[in-house]
């Protein structure tokens, strides 16, 4: 069974619940609330309590038009493609941004892969693999970014993360996280803004990689 040391805030989850979260966001929120009793659980609370709050609107009347345009709407609705399983390391919310396929690693250096699986004005998502021991190079936020441990561990100036747990990143931190020991390290990271990296070559790099 996986401990899970590092949750994922009640402001973050409710944001969720109420589709108020950008996709790249959602994704790593779905992913570990996949996998966490306890976020799920709090997801679940979240959205009874949603529930109720719609129950207790007032009803609107509708004119004829309207109610015309909203059951032809119904009535044109294609049927949802079937959910993608658990595959792996990768939660389903996962493998449904992979589109069901293995991931297709691009080099980054220094053993470091990456893969984009949605890039827009929002933000990016994306997974990386990181050599156990290798540190990722020192950097800073200048929004927020959400990081969740799928395979091994990493550490930093927060703690250690393994899998299942998320660390939530925002312009206050600056960080260096190191690849434990234990294997490769596997993330699925969110970011709304480009990371601000320290040294030099990391920042030339950074239109190449889209980081």
């Amino acid at each position: 069974m996986t401990v899970i040391s590092h949750h994922i805030g009640e402001t973050l989850i409710a944001a969720h619940v109420a589709g108020q979260l950008p996709h790249v966001f959602s994704v790593v929120v779905a992913a570990h609330i996949s996998v966490c009793d306890e976020c799920r659980a709090r997801a679940e609370a979240a959205e009874a309590l949603g529930g109720a709050l719609i129950e207790g609107i007032r009803p609107a009347t509708l004119s004829v038009a309207a109610r015309d345009r909203v059951m032809a709407a119904l009535d044109d609705d294609a049927p949802e493609p079937a959910p993608i399983p658990r595959s792996g390391i990768f939660p389903a919310p996962v493998m449904q941004a992979m589109g069901g396929k293995p991931p297709h690693w691009r080099m980054l250096g220094g053993g470091v892969r990456q893969q984009i699986l949605a890039a827009d004005r929002e933000g990016s998502l994306r997974l990386l693999y990181i050599p156990p021991g290798l540190a990722v190079p020192e950097h800073g936020h200048r929004g927020l970014e959400l990081t969740m441990v799928l395979q091994g561990s990493f550490s930093d100036s927060e703690g250690r993360f393994a899998a299942g747990d998320v660390e939530v990143a925002g312009g206050e931190l600056d960080h260096q996280p190191i690849a434990g020991p234990d294997g490769p390290c596997i993330c699925l990271a969110a970011t709304d803004a480009p990371l601000r990296f320290h040294a030099l070559l990391p920042r030339l790099l950074q239109p190449l990689f889209r980081i």
